[in-house]
């Protein structure tokens, strides 16, 4: 027993080794594939993260070059506008331009033919003057050849006899003043005089002095006044009585010291 002990003790040592090594080797074998495992994934987690982030760059990058493509579409689109507004108000000034060209142009000619027009006419009016001029010059030379007398014992006489005409003339105006104011005098102091009759006289005299005409209307009072008076003035010069027209309705008043007259 003791000289088989010792073998089987090595034997069970290096079986013991044996089997500690493979375990060891089983367990590292183990481990290296849950490393390779967790690297793979950790890998896979790495691509896929990658990838999401690519996408989300690509995707982040398309709406950033979409925004801008946008902004530079919308910019361009203004500019475009603009520029056809510019070009639209610089065809507008163009054409108001050559319409006032050609209305400068019009104006021109017109006064061009203005300008002839007057230039004829001043011709045509110098013709005609140095025409009268010469017909007037006949006229007076042959005037001096009738009459027997020179240009200036003609105006003498003409100068005479036009102040003889004014002469007449002022006295035919003054006789006339005179007479007018003759007979306006004689009116406002028969008037005056009627008035004062009217004012101051007692009622006795207002009685044998003064009579009231009816009348059926105003209307007949208006005729008897006529156009500014004039009826008025022919009755009073024809009879010698004052008719007095005042505010007493559809009546006249007659004034004056003569009754018969008066009635």
């Amino acid at each position: 027993m003791d000289g088989y002990g010792i073998p089987l003790g090595i034997v069970g040592l290096i079986a013991g080794f044996l089997v500690a090594f493979w375990l060891k080797g089983r367990i590292l074998s183990q481990k290296v594939q849950a490393a390779e495992k967790e690297a793979a994934a950790i890998i896979e987690e790495s691509k896929h993260k990658a990838e999401t982030l690519l996408k989300e760059a690509e995707v982040g990058t398309k709406e950033t070059l979409f925004r801008m493509k946008s902004d530079f579409d919308n910019e361009a689109k203004g500019t475009r506008a603009e520029l056809k507004k510019r070009e639209t108000r610089l065809a507008q000034k163009e054409e108001t331009l050559d319409r006032k060209l050609d209305q400068v142009e019009q104006r021109d000619q017109e006064f061009i033919r203005r300008e002839r027009l007057v230039q004829k006419r001043e011709q045509k009016i110098d013709a005609r003057e140095l025409e009268y001029d010469t017909l007037i010059e006949e006229q007076k030379q042959q005037l001096e050849k009738i009459c027997g007398l020179t240009s200036e014992q003609a105006k003498d006489l003409l100068i005479r006899a036009m102040e003889n005409e004014a002469r007449f003339e002022a006295a035919k105006l003054v006789k006339k003043i005179e007479n007018e104011t003759k007979e306006l005098a004689d009116k406002k102091a028969k008037k005056i005089l009627a008035t004062a009759i009217q004012r101051y006289a007692g009622d006795f005299v207002a009685e044998r002095t003064v009579s009231v005409v009816p009348l059926p209307n105003d209307e007949m009072k208006g005729r008897i006044i006529g156009r500014e008076g004039r009826n008025i003035r022919a009755l009073e010069a024809a009879t010698g009585i004052d008719l007095i027209i005042d505010d007493t309705p559809e009546a006249v008043i007659l004034s004056g010291f003569n009754p018969v007259r008066r009635e």
